[in-house]
């Protein structure tokens, strides 16, 4: 509690207005960041959100009436076990592609709450790729089907860089489905340094699963999933440098490094290669893996050149990696270095937070307290007078 009570002050002391630390404390807000592969929601003034869950839902043939089409079908949450074949995300290179899955997750958050703590206003963070149509959509679900009292919307990035308690840097977000680099000054994006980058986790992921299961792999099967969510969990990580660390591998006896082993179903060991330990290089070195465009590192580079020459220093010193990739070993290390040596004589530095995986969410806890965001909440008064078709 002590820390977003901490972050509310600072921000408030640098936001657009002056207000006292007193005063941008307002009720419990929910908080609600949906991403491409999990959702992360809770009530506001908390140090990470008490709800994870994975951006999963499955269709099911109804008994009564089985059948594909839409009205024949019952959607849920999650994986079904003995129908792992039915789950989807809706929710794909921070793009809603499924309303109604979407709805459905939404209505399980806000009923459980409810169940608990009663009615809240409501804060949902959104990708900057997001069109109007997605944002009057999203309106609708809270307003019209889950009645809530009010709403705002919160840009994703912004939210990452106030969780670190900034007001100008450059956010570092690589998630599940998008890589995105936004500069920041005094609160406000610059958009010239706007980057955004198609490949994250679920590239890695695809890797691993094409390298490990060859022609046999499908990524509805369950242990594929558990084995490359362990892999990437457990035995992945960022080399300073690939070249090197390639080298030290091919010197190891096979069998060397226990660390490299895993096991199939039937108790069979088989052994990782050192691609396959080495692939969040992918971020570092998107050609050495197929991929198209920049690295992350170069795009942030890119991203801080884009803006005014006066800023990049400044915008140098404060990097705000973020997002589950980040957590990566050695990630935040090889940004630092790579940045540092780019920009030399200017000091670079990676504000890398242990939470950094939550950074949106916590943001946005951060700014349900700030009386300075009051201006920018939609109340369902007004959504009825000015919005509703």
């Amino acid at each position: 509690m002590s820390f977003l009570v901490l972050l509310v002050a600072r921000l408030a002391c640098g936001a657009r207005e002056q207000t006292s630390p007193a005063s941008v404390m307002s009720a419990r807000t929910i908080v609600i960041d949906h991403g491409s592969a999990f959702l992360k929601a809770g009530l506001s003034g908390w140090n990470e959100p008490q709800l994870v869950l994975p951006s999963v839902v499955n269709y099911i043939p109804c008994r009564e009436n089985p059948g594909p089409s839409y009205a024949r079908r019952r959607v849920s949450l999650g994986i079904d076990i003995c129908r792992p074949d039915t789950f989807s995300y809706p929710v794909q290179r921070g793009r809603v592609i499924n309303w109604e899955g979407v709805e459905h997750i939404w209505s399980f958050i806000l009923e459980k709450h409810r169940l608990e703590h009663g009615d809240f206003p409501v804060i949902v963070t959104e990708s900057p790729l997001r069109e109007p149509v997605d944002r009057q959509k999203t309106l609708e679900i809270m307003f019209e089907l889950l009645d809530v009292p009010s709403v705002l919307l919160a840009d994703q990035l912004e939210m990452s860089l106030y969780s670190s308690g900034l007001l100008t840097g450059v956010v570092v977000d690589s998630g599940c489905g998008l890589t995105r680099v936004q500069p920041f000054h005094l609160g406000r994006p610059l958009r010239p340094g706007t980057k955004t980058l198609e490949f994250a986790g679920q590239d890695l992921s695809a890797y691993l699963f094409k390298s490990l299961f060859k022609e046999d792999y499908n990524r509805h099967n369950l242990f594929q999933l558990d084995t490359v969510a362990s892999t990437q969990m457990h035995k992945c990580y960022v080399p300073q440098n690939l070249g090197e660390e390639l080298d030290f591998y091919q010197g190891l006896p096979s069998g060397a490094d226990e660390s490299n082993i895993y096991h199939l179903p039937d108790g069979t060991a088989v052994e990782l290669t050192p691609m396959q330990r080495l692939a969040p290089e992918m971020f570092f070195s998107p050609q050495v893996f197929d991929l198209q465009g920049p690295s992350l590192s170069q795009a942030t580079m890119e991203s801080i050149e884009a803006c005014e020459a006066s800023l990049c220093p400044l915008l140098a010193s404060h990097v705000v990696p973020c997002g589950g990739n980040t957590l990566y070993p050695g990630f935040t290390t090889r940004l630092y270095q790579l940045l540092d040596s780019h920009f030399a004589p200017t000091k670079a530095s990676v504000f890398a937070g242990s939470s950094r995986h939550f950074s949106v969410w916590l943001g946005a806890s951060v700014v349900a307290h700030l009386s300075t965001y009051k201006s920018e909440w939609l109340t369902k008064q007004e959504y009825d007078e000015s919005f509703r078709m």
